[in-house]
């Protein structure tokens, strides 16, 4: 199972890289990394999303508290939350393509950032399924070049889970 793991760490020089050191000394390879700021001066986030079994992603978050810089550990894969990923997308778009291809980029809530001759540079934000849809329907038209962030994420405050939700709804029942 994937699970993405929330960690908060001190800006430090190498605290990224014993995080990613342990991963690797126990051969678990990291899907997804995004680094950034976190909300406090000093701080940095983590968001990695890695594959494994409950137990052995229990012990792999508890080896990652006990590393010096590192705050917090979460299992966003456990709790409601929000997640998105940004993707950048070269496709290729010669004129008689364009408006189809610009009919898809409107459906996705895509932006154009960049136009050539016969290329379209798109912009796409949304969970990873909505990425990799439109991804899927761009292929026919000639993908060049894509860029992805990797995924971010943070717990929900309001505590709903918009999964279950989506699931109840697609069931055609809403939960109690």
């Amino acid at each position: 199972m994937k699970h993405t793991l929330s960690v908060l760490v001190e800006d430090e020089s190498g605290a990224l890289s014993r995080i990613a050191g342990l991963f690797a000394r126990r051969g678990f390879n990291i899907d997804s990394l995004a680094v950034g700021p976190a909300e406090t001066n000093g701080q940095s986030r983590l968001t990695m999303v890695v594959e494994g079994d409950e137990h052995t992603l229990q012990q792999m978050s508890k080896q990652l508290d006990k590393l010096v810089n590192v705050l917090q550990v979460l299992d966003l894969s456990q709790l409601p939350a929000v997640e998105r990923e940004l993707m950048l997308m070269k496709v290729s778009a010669p004129a008689e393509q364009r408006g189809a291809i610009l009919e898809l980029v409107q459906v996705f809530r895509a932006k154009v950032v960049d136009v050539a001759d016969d290329a379209l540079t798109l912009e796409v934000v949304g969970d990873p399924g909505k990425l990799v849809a439109l991804e899927r329907l761009m292929a026919p038209y000639g993908i060049l070049e894509i860029a992805r962030t990797g995924k971010v994420a943070l717990e929900r405050a309001s505590g709903v889970n918009t999964e279950l939700l989506k699931a109840a709804i697609s069931g055609g029942r809403v939960p109690a």
